[in-house]
């Protein structure tokens, strides 16, 4: 199997990759606090069907922290597949990774073949609970230091489900205690979309595969609803049982789930 990995020099940052397998490109974008690990329970069965490219983000994992120089995440992505050679590709994301997947689609249609949100954030969204919790979480970070609010970060409703499997629990542990905080200690310089993205769903002329666990939280079911409303023709799909981290809770049915999807819509790729 087709192996390559290290650093990228792109857009002024360093980002971390991996890319594993051939064929058609899969993008898989991590969420927040995570890293590529994230993605472990996919990387295999993926890999012997696509050429799949994870990355970690400014800020995660091992690529560079964000500096004072405004940027988009989405701009990020692009030069990495461009340094990569990889002119198209589907992509998922999930939670932080899936707003960034609906950016990025918005933003390079022509490079996006299909899209697959799973417990999806959404840039400009009104996060009743979330919100309140990670303000916590920040402030836990400014006034304690770094390790409460680790503490506070998995004791959260979203991780719940999640922390009650202890394999899985140990992962996502180990995840947390190795990012780094830089996201709650400073105010990312994000630059702004050319609209609303809320505004611009509905221009999504995109194969689009919505997830969302049963037990997640309310915010990010209705991100959920308000995604899949909203693009024209997009699928929804609750996974019975789990929570906010669908992929790492019930990665057998996270996997068929995404896989049927790909293969369906095989003949839109570019």
């Amino acid at each position: 199997m087709q192996e390559n990995r290290g650093k990228a020099g792109v857009n002024g940052t360093q980002l971390y990759f991996e890319v594993t397998g051939s064929g058609s490109p899969l993008v898989l974008i991590h969420g927040n606090t995570l890293d590529i690990r994230m993605w472990d329970d996919q990387i295999e069965l993926f890999a012997s069907q696509y050429q799949v490219i994870r990355y970690e983000m400014r800020g995660f994992g091992r690529s560079a922290a964000p500096t004072a120089e405004p940027y988009a995440p989405v701009d990020d992505l692009k030069a990495l597949l461009s340094h990569l050679g990889v002119e198209h590709a589907n992509i998922l994301g999930l939670s932080l990774g899936g707003a960034i997947a609906i950016d990025f689609a918005l933003a390079y249609p022509e490079m996006t073949d299909t899209l697959i949100v799973a417990g999806a954030g959404l840039r400009e969204f009104q996060w009743p609970t979330y919100g309140e919790f990670v303000s916590g979480v920040r402030s836990a970070a400014m006034t304690a230091g770094i390790d409460l609010a680790r503490q506070r970060w998995l004791e959260g409703a979203l991780f719940l489900p999640a922390l009650e499997q202890p394999a899985l629990a140990a992962r996502l542990t180990q995840m947390v205690a190795d990012y780094s905080g830089w996201h709650w200690l400073n105010k990312e310089q994000l630059l702004p979309p050319d609209a609303p993205v809320k505004e611009q769903l509905g221009a999504v002329d995109i194969p689009t595969l919505v997830i969302v666990g049963e037990r997640d939280i309310e915010d990010f079911h209705a991100v959920a609803d308000f995604v899949h409303a909203r693009i024209p023709g997009a699928m929804k799909v609750v996974m019975p049982g789990v929570g906010h981290l669908s992929n790492m809770e019930d990665p057998a049915h996270f996997n068929t789930l995404v896989l049927d999807f790909l293969a369906a819509h095989s003949g839109s790729q570019r």
